[in-house]
């Protein structure tokens, strides 16, 4: 593509599963594009089968940014991530490619595209020791439950096993005496961009799911897991509470026989599925869907070089 005049960005997202990471490289590959990861669990290192990272082939390919980047003791908070992709949209422009953000991890792309102004307050130590002691005793559930209570907002979009989340919640509400959800106010946004989602079939979508899963395992997800912890990683690690990961440990643990751990990864993964689509409903008129049943590099190379579709011309 020639220089872009204007900062561009194309993100393209979808459930897990529906195969964006591949689209996302074909099309890198046919517009001169580099590809920044939106997919949470990407960042950290040695998390690569239970999270279906791209593999070294795929990287080979395009330049990916945002792949592997932090330990997992690391915490890369959103206001991290957001300065770190407002940086590379930057960098790419400014070589002449054309970024595409890519991922299923809906808070972060929307932190991105609108701009959002991320609360400033850092973690307090004492305030969330004395969370996770809380939570410790009542439970994930039922602190998510009175999540519900403060911030229903909030709590829709987290799931109540991700008590890292659900103490950021509480946390930030105690720091700041506003909801979690009301402090995500929109600021400028320096770029246009145009969103592509990727749909499919319910139910073929859950079918690639559990094949998938069924694929890490004999991949060894096992002997990766295994290694993280002899690496001194445990389940207390926030990024170890993916899923697959948290249930692979239980079972090495010997707190889950392995059917259980393969049918609560499945169970976990379709969940998922259900919250993503909180993040981007079919019914948001930013989104042009594309099912990709059958193949649609094509038609997605056409609208991406069209003029429709960009949003938030700066004139």
């Amino acid at each position: 593509m020639p220089l872009l005049n204007k900062k561009k960005l194309v993100v393209i997202v979808g459930p897990t599963a529906v195969g964006k990471t591949e689209y996302a490289i074909e099309l890198a590959e046919a517009l001169n594009g580099e590809i920044i990861s939106a997919d949470s669990r990407y960042f950290y290192r040695g998390m690569n089968i239970g999270t279906a990272k791209p593999d070294a082939s795929q990287l080979a390919r395009i330049k990916h940014y945002l792949i592997d980047v932090a330990d997992i003791k690391e915490n890369w908070s959103l206001a991290l991530y957001q300065r770190e992709v407002l940086g590379a949209i930057t960098e790419i422009n400014e070589k002449g490619k054309l970024p595409f953000l890519v991922g299923g991890t809906g808070q972060f792309i929307r932190a991105i595209i609108e701009g959002w102004n991320v609360p400033a307050k850092g973690a307090n130590s004492e305030i969330r020791n004395s969370l996770e002691n809380w939570i410790e005793k009542i439970g994930a559930e039922e602190a998510h439950r009175k999540l519900s209570l403060i911030d229903p907002a909030a709590a829709e979009l987290i799931d109540f096993r991700n008590k890292r989340r659900t103490i950021r919640a509480f946390e930030v509400i105690f720091l700041t005496g506003r909801k979690f959800s009301e402090q995500r106010n929109k600021g400028y946004v320096d770029f246009e961009y145009k969103i592509i989602g990727l749909i499919r079939d319910r139910k073929e979508l859950f079918v690639r799911i559990d094949k998938r899963i069924e694929d890490m395992f004999e991949n060894g997800f096992i002997k990766e897991v295994e290694g993280l912890l002899s690496k001194g990683y445990s389940i207390q690690d926030p990024p170890l509470s993916a899923i697959g990961y948290q249930e692979v440990i239980q079972f090495i643990q010997g707190s889950m026989n392995f059917e259980e751990c393969f049918n609560r990864i499945k169970q976990r993964s379709h969940e998922f599925v259900r919250r993503q689509a909180n993040w981007f409903k079919e019914s948001d008129e930013r989104i042009t869907w594309f099912d990709v049943t059958v193949d649609q590099k094509d038609a997605m190379t056409k609208f991406i070089l069209s003029k429709k579709g960009w949003i938030n011309d700066q004139g």
